[in-house]
């Protein structure tokens, strides 16, 4: 039976194929591929976890006391029932070599079928007995984490390509919510969809489903509950709906909108190596957001002139909490800037916290994460500067890259005079404890990120001390207007468009200019084409975002005269809506390149 599911659309397109789920479990669970050299390994772990926890309820059973209730030996009989069905680790080894799921999540998407399978017995003592597979699967879990806590796909390792379900149909992915270690692993993976129960249009889920083009609905509410694994799904990113096991005429006609998107793309995709040049004749600088080392040539095939923002704190995730030294950092950074063939590579200090903690954290940060609000915590600058060691590993790894290179250091969610003077005087120990090693560098300019209204009102100060700001229009937002934007609960009031978001964006643009100091945006309006209009009539000329959203913001860039842009601007700043004043006075000038 076909049903649909509606949550918020927060990617535009249309993906189809088979549902994966994600289960939601009581004991964390690690997502990753296992390439195929390593099929047989991963079932010998699912096999020494089984026998582990066999010996384990064993020896339960045998060391019960005499005035124990008989129930509780027959309960252990059961679960060591169950732990040996081929319906449980049978299966599970299924999950293993067919879709190449790693042991921990072969075992919780068997889980999941059996789950279901439970709750539609019309018995209730067998509905019942759920619990006890969860509590046998759970155990298993629990011994797979402990042997092997924290496992990533090596780096180099092959990631199998999808299934084959008698056609080309990619895997979609349904979760309850996706982390951002967890996306870093996905997104080059089979994925081409993504649905979630929680999350808004700015949850970072939906965020790296937008700056990959990947067809995303979030906030479904019950969607991994009503989905099965393996169902057939369409994604309609702009309508915010799932449908689950379509008609054939409702996936023809899905079918025949994702060929018209992928035309567009192919269109786009000839702009890439076409200089982004306004129609009065204004260069616009069209930089690339990146995760990893390996993104690099991705920006560059995409015609991006540089690396806007290298989250450097992705080489700090999924690692069971062994934090990367010194070596480790410069040769990521180094072939980062290496890839980019002398093009400019800015690399954001790490911004650990609020939505993106690390798997090791003490019990201060844990406090900070988990009992109070992570947004207004311990996190990015603060957070480095509260682990000076670690702080200085990563500066010297960034300078020791510099090199190679063009490289600039960019500080998030500065604030205070005083992390500046700290900062830089970090920065200049790092410099001097090189210089004692007889470790070259190059010069590098040093940016602070403008993420919070305090660094926006006191910009003017700020660049005093740095060569350049970086708006990161995210945070600017979320703070401006007091909106966690990963609570879906309030995240509908999160406005790019609020009047004071967009004056505090237009200052901290014109102060740069008046000082002659660079001055780029790096959060999501960049690449948003609705935005590029009113960013550059505040006379930004530095865009930095996903390499795939830029050839969509070329195409906006090379039809626009940014001095009709720039006249209409007082008008939408003072306007009551700046998003329809802007819709009126912003509209396409008749005369637009060709893609051809």
């Amino acid at each position: 039976m076909s049903i649909q599911v509606f949550g918020t659309p927060v990617s535009r397109g249309v993906a189809i194929g088979r549902a994966v789920l994600v289960a939601s479990s009581r004991v964390d669970v690690a997502h990753y591929f296992v390439p195929t050299e390593r099929i047989d390994s991963e079932i010998e772990r699912l096999r020494v976890a089984r026998d582990a926890v066999s010996t384990e309820l064993s020896t339960l059973k045998r060391d019960l006391p005499p005035e124990a209730p008989t129930e509780l030996s027959a309960l252990l009989d059961v679960h060591l029932m169950l732990l040996h069905d081929e319906s449980l680790t049978g299966a599970t080894k299924q999950w293993i070599v067919e879709r190449h799921y790693n042991a921990e999540w072969a075992l919780s998407a068997q889980l999941e079928v059996l789950a279901r399978q439970f709750d539609e017995m019309d018995d209730e003592y067998l509905r019942e007995r759920k619990a006890d597979v969860e509590q046998v699967a759970e155990r298993l879990l629990r011994f797979l984490a402990r042997a092997k806590p924290g496992q990533a796909v090596p780096a180099g390792a092959e990631v199998p390509r999808a299934r084959d379900f008698g056609g080309e149909e990619p895997l979609v992915l349904v979760a309850n919510d996706v982390a951002p270690a967890d996306m870093i692993q996905f997104k080059r993976s089979v994925f081409t969809g993504f649905v979630t129960d929680v999350g808004g249009r700015t949850s970072h889920t939906a965020i790296v489903a937008r700056s990959l083009d990947i067809p995303a609905v979030v906030g479904a509410r019950e969607a991994s509950r009503l989905i099965r694994q393996d169902d057939w799904l369409v994604i309609d990113g702009d309508a915010g709906v799932v449908i689950v096991n379509p008609s054939p005429i409702v996936l023809e006609e899905y079918r025949f909108r994702q060929r018209q998107s992928e035309l567009e793309r192919a269109r786009l995709n000839r702009l890439r190596h076409t200089p982004a040049v306004t129609l009065d004749g204004q260069a616009v600088e069209l930089l690339a957001n990146i995760e990893l080392p390996g993104d690099a040539a991705v920006a560059l095939e995409a015609g991006a002139v540089g690396v806007g923002l290298f989250r450097s704190e992705f080489l700090f995730m999924n690692r069971g909490g062994d934090l990367p030294g010194e070596d480790e950092q410069f040769v990521a950074y180094r072939d980062a800037v290496v890839a980019m063939q002398g093009l400019p590579v800015t690399i954001r200090t790490v911004d650990i916290g609020a939505d993106k903690p690390l798997d090791r954290m003490s019990l201060q940060e844990l406090r900070h994460e988990h009992a109070l609000n992570p947004a207004l915590g311990l996190r990015a600058i603060r957070w480095s500067l509260s682990e000076p060691d670690m702080f200085r590993q990563q500066l010297r790894a960034i300078l020791r890259a510099s090199a190679y290179g063009n490289v600039r250091i960019l500080i998030p969610m500065v604030a205070h005079m005083g992390e500046i003077r700290l900062t830089l005087d970090a920065l200049a120990r790092a410099r001097q404890q090189l210089d004692d090693a007889g470790c070259s560098y190059g010069q590098v300019q040093v940016g602070a990120m403008i993420e919070v209204p305090a660094a926006a009102l006191a910009v003017g100060r700020f660049l005093d001390h740095f060569d350049f700001v970086s708006v990161g229009t995210n945070d600017l937002i979320q703070y401006t207007l007091a909106i966690d934007r990963s609570d879906d609960a309030v995240s509908h009031l999160f406005d790019p468009w609020h009047p004071a978001v967009l004056r505090l964006i237009a200052d901290t643009i014109a102060q740069a200019h008046a000082r002659g100091k660079g001055v780029s945006v790096c959060g999501e309006m960049a690449g948003d084409a609705a935005f590029t209009d009113l960013l550059l009539a505040m006379g930004l000329r530095s865009f930095s975002m996903h390499p795939a959203r830029i050839a969509a913001i070329k195409q906006r860039v090379l039809r626009v005269d940014t001095r009709r842009l720039a006249a209409g601007l007082p008008a939408v700043l003072s306007a009551e809506d700046p998003a329809l004043e802007a819709a009126r006075l912003f509209a396409p000038v008749l005369s637009a390149p060709s893609a051809a």
